[in-house]
């Protein structure tokens, strides 16, 4: 796959998720297969989640750096998922982990894609109907 297929389908995921408002993203294509992107995603109740992903797509999908962190409408920390080699101690996941802002814990995870995010924060709002 071309590092623009992957560009292209990290926004279609944005645009079919019914709770985001809107979103803005710059892309940075560093060669034909790897690319960085990063931005901001706005939710109807006014919570933000900032992203970042490297990605290499030459044979599969491989998110070789990748930050999701959301923050609700008072601009509080909600959680943050990422692969920061700093939690060795979670050994069953590492590098993987996921911050949780309302019992500042860092637990195990394993490694989400954005879809999954956004699944996670449209559980956490109430829908407009």
């Amino acid at each position: 796959m071309r590092i623009e297929t992957s560009f292209q389908q990290l926004q279609q995921t944005i645009e079919a998720c019914v709770a985001v408002q809107s979103f803005k993203l710059t892309y940075d294509k560093r060669s034909t297969h790897t690319g960085f992107v990063r931005g901001e995603i706005y939710f109807f109740d006014g919570s933000i989640l900032h992203l970042r992903e490297f990605a290499d797509v030459e044979f599969t999908l491989d998110r070789l750096m990748y930050t999701y962190h959301y923050i609700d409408h008072k601009n509080k920390f909600v959680f943050r998922y990422d692969n920061t080699g700093h939690h060795k101690d979670l050994k069953d996941t590492f590098p993987h982990h996921k911050h949780d802002g309302g019992t500042g814990q860092t637990i195990a995870s394993t490694a989400p894609n954005l879809n999954a995010v956004l699944q996670e924060i449209e559980t956490r709002l109430i829908l407009p109907s």
